[in-house]
């Protein structure tokens, strides 16, 4: 069984900073991309980050410069770390494993694995 545990979300003001990370087990982390997607209320879900196997990454726009994610193979961990955080950051943020193209790590469908969320709120 596939489990993704995220951990690490809070309340923080405007300009501060918090650390995500997202444990994996059930999988073989080493060969999977990692994603982080946020939902915030009455919108869709979007794309944050993502690391591929190698460590490439790739942001959103509205996050650039500001998150940086990374990974830890030999814990099976991802991570996120969000600086000058903004109240537009509040969502539930929601890592992912497996986009089956490099086309696709945008995409939410593409991902084989979820893992619950968690929330984080940024007050002005």
């Amino acid at each position: 069984q596939v489990h993704l545990v995220e951990s690490g979300g809070g309340l923080v003001q405007a300009g501060g900073s918090l650390r995500l990370s997202c444990t994996a087990s059930g999988l073989t982390f080493s060969r999977y991309g990692m994603g982080w997607f946020r939902q915030a209320p009455g919108k869709e879900q979007e794309f944050v980050a993502h690391i591929s196997y190698s460590r490439s990454t790739d942001y959103a726009d509205s996050v650039k410069g500001r998150f940086t994610i990374s990974r830890d193979n030999a814990k099976n961990t991802v991570f996120l770390q969000m600086d000058s955080l903004k109240p537009e950051d509040t969502a539930v943020y929601y890592c992912a494993a497996g986009p089956r193209s490099i086309f696709s790590i945008t995409i939410p469908a593409a991902y084989d694995y979820w893992g619950q969320g968690t929330q984080v709120t940024v007050s002005s």
